[in-house]
């Protein structure tokens, strides 16, 4: 047997072994044109149809996609739409509307090309893998416009405990929440707190369910019909090294690569939480005069209560996350106290509890003590500028332009959950050492040299210091 035969033997082993390990939790099929054929005939047409799509918002929607990124499976990269201009933008808003009035998508723009990246850990397991999608670049555009019409109804039907994937939202704000409620916590009974994960959630949406959860929230049916026919026939296929697989079916999961998918779970999990009876339970802490038993930021969700309380309110959770097809993650579901931690179990598994725990990049601790946090955040700046030294090295990069450019990628990691600190005078002291180290690593200056700080400081003229920065973004 040649070489080139054992390898295109090799080649096909490995690129159709990968298939089922990237899209496990995605009830595929393996495609054909006949089934293929049969699957888009299920399709809904509505009549009754929202206002039409305008060419301001085609144009908008062009210039809001960020360039230099991967096309998907048709090989059209964006760029092309801006050579093209107006001729690009009059035949994708002539396709745009065609879609709108039809609500039948182009296959193409249905089809994902999946690229499994590796996580840290063994590169063996197949588990380590993050799994990315690549979708068509003109499908974005009509996504970025149905995004924007579903918007409004989104945002009326969620609360403001839930921030995730929301326009002027963030983590932040989410962690200061619970690190305030730690500190209030203080002054009651014992509260408990527990970070629930599920087990591949945005992979385990079911789309019956999906459809039936949007009816009930008010989405008009015009658009949920769009949504329907776009989940209808979804194709994908995993490239590898070695090729690309065949192309098979997805019947479970939202899209992924889509814009729309964050904010369609978001709807999912709210309709877990209003069916689990949250608002009116009587479990929690008061907060303002308001009764506050849960936080979410998309996927991660915490619960705070006191002991038996809280055990109450995961089982209604679970229970109602279990109809609609979401399992928690016991594994890496954890449990924190401001007191003493009893251990629990579910389903004859122990969940972990813990001292602290990290939520959206911040460590959460159970005393809400902010001194090992900030140590941490100085320790993660040392290393962004250490990674920066060929940069501050170079003689062709301007002084200004490399105090921009510590302000803009170290100082942000350093800042990162300030808003909630609590800062002593021990760690007023750590923070200013650490733009002094930041500005004489800039200038090459060694601790050794005969220079004052005040003629560093000089020197650079950065402006405001960075303890200023952390108490303008102070809450």
């Amino acid at each position: 047997m040649s070489g080139g035969h054992k390898q295109e033997i090799y080649r096909k082993r490995n690129t159709n072994g990968l298939q089922p390990h990237s899209v496990q939790e995605m009830n595929t099929k393996k495609m054909s044109p006949h089934n293929t054929v049969r699957y888009l005939r299920l399709v809904n047409v509505f009549t009754h149809l929202e206002p039409d799509i305008l060419e301001c918002e085609v144009r908008w929607a062009l210039g809001s996609i960020t360039m230099n990124k991967a096309s998907g499976g048709d090989g059209i990269p964006v760029e092309l739409f801006q050579t093209l201009k107006d001729d690009a933008l009059k035949e994708l808003h002539s396709i745009c509307q065609q879609i709108w009035k039809t609500q039948q998508w182009p296959q193409d723009w249905k089809r994902s090309v999946f690229i499994s990246i590796s996580k840290k850990g063994n590169a063996k397991e197949c588990s380590n893998y993050r799994t990315i999608a690549l979708i068509s670049h003109c499908s974005k555009v009509m996504l970025k416009i149905l995004q924007a019409r579903l918007q409004q109804y989104v945002n009326s039907e969620l609360p403001d405990i839930q921030p995730g994937f929301r326009k002027g939202r963030g983590t932040r704000v989410q962690i200061a929440n619970i690190h305030w409620i730690i500190e209030k916590a203080r002054e009651f009974k014992n509260i408990y707190f527990c970070f629930i994960d599920y087990a591949k959630a945005f992979d385990c949406v079911d789309h019956n369910k999906l459809w039936k959860i949007l009816k009930e929230m008010g989405i008009p049916d015009h658009l949920t019909c769009l949504l329907r026919n776009l989940y209808a026939g979804q194709e994908a296929t995993v490239r590898t090294g070695h090729g690309t697989t065949d192309w098979f079916q997805i019947g479970k999961g939202v899209h992924q690569g889509c814009i729309l998918s964050p904010r369609l779970f978001n709807l999912y999990a709210e309709y877990i939480v209003r069916n689990t009876g949250l608002e009116e339970a009587q479990a929690g802490i008061k907060i303002a005069g308001r009764n506050s038993n849960n936080l979410r930021y998309g996927d991660d969700t915490t619960f705070m209560a006191q002991c038996e309380e809280l055990k109450s309110l995961l089982m209604k959770v679970k229970e109602e996350s279990e109809k609609v097809g979401l399992k928690h993650n016991i594994q890496k579901t954890k449990i924190t106290a401001s007191g003493p931690i009893t251990s629990w179990q579910t389903d004859g598994k122990t969940m972990e509890t813990v001292t602290d725990f990290i939520l959206g990049g911040f460590k959460i601790t159970a005393d809400g003590d902010c001194s090992h946090e900030i140590k941490r955040h100085l320790l993660l700046g040392r290393k962004a500028m250490t990674n920066l030294d060929s940069i501050f090295k170079s003689r062709d990069i301007t002084l200004p332009t490399k105090v921009h450019l510590v302000k803009a990628m170290v100082f942000p990691v350093v800042m990162y959950g300030c808003e909630s600190w609590t800062i002593k005078k021990a760690e007023r002291r750590r923070i200013d050492a650490f733009e002094l180290w930041c500005w004489r690593r800039l200038l090459r200056v060694p601790w050794t040299a005969r220079r004052s700080n005040q003629s560093i400081l000089k020197e650079i003229s950065p402006g405001c210091s960075l303890e200023g920065l952390m108490l303008k973004l102070k809450l």
